[in-house]
């Protein structure tokens, strides 16, 4: 009894999270308008995804704020959990701490305060983009720094200690000795970023351009309209979502398991 306990809770779990998503890709191949009777094979709803320029450009403008915002994020996340890491052991405590404030702050909040901030109290335009993008930076760095720091604590120090000892710099040590041990981290982190950055909401409605949509935004004021093409269109877009995360994630492991390998067969 206590041994099938285990598969039980985990079935249900696995079919709590994944039974909605399978639906609703079983129905972006049917052409039916509502969530029920399961009609006809159609790819309607991908020809209107791929079609569509309005969508295509909420895709696009969607994934290039990501990507750019992911790379800010990366880029300041992992130099400040270094630089947390490398100082005194109380600095690096309040900084952890200070880290932990957006992680746990409801986005609705967060999203709100830089919208007092930047636009009202720093005058700086939604159309430019920079709320924006300074929103969605400040919601992934925590993150980043938080996949990041765990491979510092893990890292052999003594590597570090050895190249300052024989005559590298400490900016010559970073790039050849830290980072590539604490790459696994970055890239983690950078994944991390672009994801929180695609499911954003809240922060993307306080701090956008009036005339921008991200795919979060657009799909909340869709299900509001009455296009039902379009409606449906975003069947298939949560489909192709899903369906390029598990490649991915598919992919980073087969990638880690091929490198450990690698390390294994050299030890």
């Amino acid at each position: 009894m206590k041994k099938a306990i285990g598969p039980v809770i985990l079935a249900l779990g696995l079919i709590f999270m994944y039974a909605p998503i399978l639906i609703l890709a079983v129905y972006s191949f049917t052409d039916s308008t509502t969530i029920g009777a399961i009609r006809g094979f159609s790819l309607a709803n991908y020809i209107t995804l791929f079609t569509t320029p309005e969508l295509g450009e909420m895709i696009w403008g969607t994934l290039a704020l990501a990507l750019g915002s992911a790379i800010i994020s990366t880029i300041l996340g992992t130099a400040g959990a270094i630089g947390a890491f490398y100082s005194k052991k109380r600095t690096g405590q309040v900084i952890g701490v200070v880290n932990q404030i957006p992680v746990v702050n409801a986005d609705v909040v967060t999203g709100f305060s830089l919208c007092i901030l930047l636009v009202v109290v720093l005058g700086i335009s939604k159309e430019t983009f920079v709320p924006l993008i300074i929103g969605h930076v400040v919601l992934s760095v925590p993150f980043v720094y938080l996949s990041v720091i765990p491979k510092l604590k893990q890292m052999d120090q003594s590597l570090y200690e050895a190249a300052l000892d024989l005559g590298a710099s400490p900016a010559v040590a970073l790039r050849r000795i830290i980072i590539p041990q604490i790459s696994g981290g970055i890239v983690s982190g950078f994944a991390m970023a672009i994801t929180l950055s695609l499911d954003d909401y809240f922060i993307a409605t306080y701090t956008k351009p009036a005339t921008f949509d991200t795919i979060s935004t657009y799909v909340v004021n869709a299900t509001r309209g009455s296009h039902t093409e379009i409606k449906t269109a975003l069947w298939a877009l949560s489909t192709a979502i899903f369906v390029i995360v598990i490649c991915v994630v598919i992919g980073m492991n087969i990638y880690r398991n091929k490198k450990d390998d690698r390390e294994g067969g050299l030890v």
